[in-house]
């Protein structure tokens, strides 16, 4: 009787062991899930930024051109 209790809670424990795996295994799966999640927020918001930073980089390109030609138009002056 006493090899059955003990057979009992060796099986008790080792069920308690693989739930306690589980647990932690889901958690992990949710930590990365969440990361993953955030990450493509991230991408999202610079996918929906990127037409701005082009328009802001042609609008600097622009201006740069704008005035290396007033400077050179100053250079060769009146």
């Amino acid at each position: 009787m006493a090899e059955t209790a003990a057979h009992e809670s060796l099986d008790f424990a080792e069920q308690v062991t693989r739930v306690l795996r589980a647990m932690e295994e889901s958690q992990k799966f949710v930590a990365e899930q969440k990361k993953l999640m955030a990450e493509a927020a991230k991408l999202e918001r610079n996918r929906a930024l990127a037409p701005w930073q082009v328009a802001l980089a042609g609008m600097a390109a622009g201006a740069a051109f704008f005035g290396a030609g007033a400077a050179f138009v100053t250079l060769l002056g009146p």
